[in-house]
């Protein structure tokens, strides 16, 4: 009995040794402390809007992605909202089609501008939504009209068919240059291009934000969960989507998740500590989606 419980505490410390070597991934919350996956999932549950923030070609974003969003469908049958900045506003009826089984999934792909990545990142949390009759929302501003914004800035907007206005948020668009992300963009573009030029690129981020944060407002429901997937920047340190969002729907309760990159083995960064609610470090050498 004596040498049977030897071996089997010698092949525990050598199973903990073997899972906690490389791990893919580990959590923090907002101070830096580790925390587990449970706890990321019971604050999620008292959010009304919770955004996940990605790395966008990082495995171990979309797998959590997938996994928190299961869970909270599970949770809370019917009363989950998805939505997305991979996914473009002018898209929403080619999307819609699909979640209703009136097209193919090759006929979306086909219809609708979809990111390269859509097979092994996207598509699972979209088919996620269509398994479960849930809407999935195309929040993001097409991309051309980003693309206006980034080269005359946001006057520009102005000149858009009122049938393409639609498809961002209402004009004027509030702006403040002095956020932190928008002039940490702004210093990015030092050197590149003349000064006006520079200036209208944290104008397309801006734009961006404020069209993903109109389109959860305008598609929220009193007593839901909306999921949003994003890009790490457009959330972190509560700034962008959430800028714009607390403008609107100041009452919402929000969680915010942020993905980061670190060495191996995973040390937490101090100066990442209240970038989220919640930080998932990554390693660098992590492979990538694309």
């Amino acid at each position: 009995m004596r040498n049977r419980i030897l071996l089997l505490l010698a092949a525990f410390v050598v199973f903990s040794s073997f899972v906690s070597d490389k791990p893919a991934y580990s959590l923090y919350n907002a101070k830096g402390k580790k925390v587990k996956f449970s706890q990321l999932i019971k604050q999620a549950q008292q959010a009304d809007v919770v955004f996940f923030g990605e790395l966008h070609n990082n495995p171990i974003s979309h797998w959590l992605q997938y996994e928190l969003t299961l869970t909270l469908i599970q949770q809370f049958p019917g009363k989950v909202i998805l939505g997305a900045e991979m996914m473009e506003a002018d898209n929403q009826s080619a999307l819609n089609a699909y979640l209703n089984d009136l097209i193919s999934r090759d006929s979306l792909r086909k219809s609708a501008r979809l990111w390269t990545n859509y097979k092994t990142d996207i598509e699972p949390l979209v088919n996620l939504a269509k398994e479960n009759r849930l809407p999935f929302i195309a929040t993001n501003i097409p991309r051309s009209y980003a693309s206006l914004v980034y080269r005359n800035g946001f006057e520009v907007l102005d000149t858009l068919p009122d049938d393409r206005k639609a498809f961002i948020a209402p004009l004027p668009v509030a702006y403040d240059p002095e956020l932190p992300g928008y002039l940490n963009m702004l210093k990015m573009m030092e050197g590149h291009g003349s000064p006006e030029r520079a200036a209208f690129f944290p104008m397309a981020q801006a734009i961006k934000d404020a069209t993903m944060a109109w389109f959860i407002h305008q598609n929220y429901r009193d007593g839901h969960k909306f999921i949003h997937f994003n890009g790490a920047y457009h959330s972190d340190n509560y700034e962008g989507i959430l800028w714009y969002l607390q403008r609107l729907r100041p009452e919402l309760r929000v969680l915010t998740i942020s993905t980061i990159e670190t060495g191996q083995p995973i040390v937490f960064p101090k100066e990442k500590r209240n970038v989220a609610d919640f930080i998932i470090a990554v390693p660098q050498s992590m492979t990538k989606t694309h």
